[in-house]
């Protein structure tokens, strides 16, 4: 009996097996046909009289699936207009040019350079020119010495001289030609020795060999170097003189390299020093040098300018404005660009309080203004202010269904108000000053209201002057959160001058808004 129960009991098992494989198989084919089914599927594109239908593609309700607002054309009544405080500027054409302000260091002009050496060997026995950056002028006598091959030479050209003389005299022919070519050889010797012509005659005059050559500076300028010494063995390998004309001098910029495009050689450009207040030294470019600094990516360009009464030295710290010239260029005030997450939109005043969201592509900002590259013309009405207020009515509208968008040249415009933070910066002194200084920042978001709750650092920079034996200076300060989107913190400067400084906010450890700018702090150096 206990048998027979244990073969019913394991038939049932079979059997509910069976079962259960049977439904997990059709559920699998059911599951299978209905994925071919949406796979296969294909949009109905139509043709000829069906052309207005439209594909149900989701490429189509991306937009509608979007989690940014849509932007469309409004229409505000005037009196809306004056309440939100909205104004207009035309969109014009002229010829602009973009200053760039940026630290700078003076150097020598190494085209001016110049050695003083001999050839030949010899002990130096009078030195007149006698300390590191003494001027001298050209042709001023550096100092004398005695070279045994130069005093050889010397003698036989004496004797060369004799012998052409005697000859002459007594006889004609190949003996004569003989003491001349003899001359001549002696001659040539004393002039690759680089023995001057007045030396030479001298040599003649007096029928004595000199045992002190005289040598003269080849340049005028300032002596930066100086091997010459009293008793010293030289050979013509030796650099006695460095000799620089300071006449003009180089100024190296510091330009940031998202900046350095706009620059070419050639444009014009200004010096200013803290040592002559007032005093302005006109320059050019010289050359805009192929390296960028890894730490402070910034483009060294060289500048080249006449340096009157050697009031600029080598090693000097100095402030730079280079006009880069633009040319004519489509123009509109700064204020009416609205950022909308990775779009720069402007709103196109038609009239009668009707408002037309346009994407446009900008280049450099000039002070107040902007060049726009891409999406408006020159005559456009575009709005000037009250952009923010402008993009809310826009979003409201949007979101009551009033308008749709309706941009021929492009998808539908969206903002995301978590991408758009301005950033105002301050110090307190303002302008800061050597020693200690409180820095406060401001952070607005796109709906003009503050923004809390983000780490928000200051870098101040100051590069390298290797004339002056100065290394690059650094100066971070992370701020500290004071509410109602106001950040401070104390930074100590440890000297004065043109400072490169960068604001960076972020946010769970991304960057919300970056903000670059130049700094003078007042104290000196």
């Amino acid at each position: 009996m206990k048998e027979r129960s244990l073969k019913i009991g394991f038939a049932l098992s079979v059997l509910l097996c069976i079962a259960m494989a049977a439904v997990l198989s059709y559920t699998l084919l059911r599951q299978s046909a209905s994925s071919k089914k949406l796979t296969d599927s294909s949009p109905v594109v139509a043709r000829g009289p069906e052309a207005g239908v439209k594909s149900t593609t989701p490429a189509n309700t991306g937009a509608a699936n979007s989690d940014e607002p849509l932007l469309g054309p409004i229409q505000l009544s005037p009196q809306r207009m004056q309440e939100i405080g909205v104004a207009t500027a035309v969109v014009e054409m002229r010829d602009v040019s973009d200053e760039l302000q940026v630290p700078g260091n003076v150097a020598m002009n190494e085209r001016t350079v110049s050695y003083v050496q001999t050839r030949f060997p010899g002990w130096i026995r009078s030195v007149f020119a006698n300390a590191t950056y003494q001027y001298v002028k050209k042709g001023q006598r550096l100092f004398t010495i005695y070279s045994p091959d130069v005093v050889s030479t010397e003698q036989e050209y004496l004797l060369a001289r004799q012998n052409q003389k005697t000859v002459s005299e007594h006889m004609h022919g190949t003996p004569a030609e003989e003491g001349n070519w003899l001359l001549q050889a002696a001659t040539e010797r004393l002039r690759r020795y680089d023995i001057p012509d007045t030396e030479i005659a001298q040599l003649e005059k007096s029928g004595t060999a000199n045992h002190e050559i005289a040598v003269d500076s080849t340049a005028s300028g300032y002596i930066i170097e100086r091997n010459a010494l009293p008793n010293a063995y030289v050979q013509p390998e030796t650099k006695l003189y460095t000799i620089a004309d300071l006449s003009t001098v180089w100024v190296y910029a510091n330009v940031f390299q998202t900046a350095v495009g706009r620059l070419k050689q050639g444009d014009r450009a200004q010096v200013s020093v803290d040592a002559y207040p007032g005093r302005h030294f006109n320059a050019r470019i010289d050359q805009i040098l192929p390296d960028v600094d890894a730490t402070t990516r910034t483009v060294r360009v060289r500048l080249v300018l006449a340096n009157p009464g050697m009031l600029l030295k080598p090693g000097m710290y100095v402030n730079v404005n280079i006009a880069a010239p633009l040319g004519r260029q489509l123009v509109i005030p700064a204020s009416g660009v609205l950022q909308t997450g990775g779009r720069l939109i402007a709103f196109i005043d038609h009239g009668e309080g009707a408002l037309e969201p346009r994407q446009i592509e900008t280049g450099p900002k000039l002070n107040d203004s902007v060049v726009v590259l891409k999406g408006l013309k020159a005559g456009d009405r575009i709005v000037s202010s009250a952009n923010f207020l402008v993009d809310s009515e826009a979003q409201l509208q949007a979101s009551m269904g009033g308008f749709a968008p309706t941009n021929p040249e492009g998808p539908a415009l969206t903002t995301n108000t978590a991408d758009r933070i301005q950033i105002d910066f301050r110090t307190n002194p303002n302008p800061p000053q050597k020693g200690q200084n409180i820095l406060i920042v401001q952070l607005t978001g796109a709906d003009a209201k503050p923004v809390t709750g983000a780490q928000v650092s200051a870098t101040f920079f100051m590069p390298a002057m290797p004339a002056m034996g100065m290394a690059a200076m650094h100066a971070t300060a992370t701020l500290i959160d004071r509410g109602n989107g106001g950040y401070e913190a104390p930074l100590k400067l440890d000297t004065g001058g043109t400072w490169q400084v960068t604001i960076t906010a972020k946010r769970d450890g991304k960057v919300i808004g970056t903000k670059q700018m130049s700094v003078s702090a007042a104290g000196g150096m």
